[in-house]
């Protein structure tokens, strides 16, 4: 079957569809052609989850630090060890 229900037909034929969404299929519903919602089953993780947990995705290692680095003197080398941490600070 198809990914995608149109609106007339998820009103006409709730029951099979909402069946399809608990046997665990991910329908895209749709009006006029136009994507207008996404029905999951609950429980499914959402957005950066979910594609972590189907191995699309890695999640960062460290939380990006996007304090200010100082560029007295030193130009973009010294920027660089600052931010590895690897310069006198």
């Amino acid at each position: 079957m198809s990914d995608t229900v149109g609106l007339r037909d998820l009103r006409q034929n709730i029951g099979p569809v909402m069946n399809r969404v608990r046997a665990g299929e991910r329908l895209i519903v749709t009006d006029r052609n136009k994507p207008i919602a996404e029905l999951v089953p609950l429980g499914t993780p959402p957005g950066l989850n979910r594609l972590v947990a189907a191995g699309r995705v890695r999640p960062a290692l460290s939380a990006l630090d996007l304090s200010p680095v100082s560029m007295d003197g030193g130009g973009a080398s010294r920027a660089l060890e600052e931010i590895r941490g690897e310069g006198d600070i």
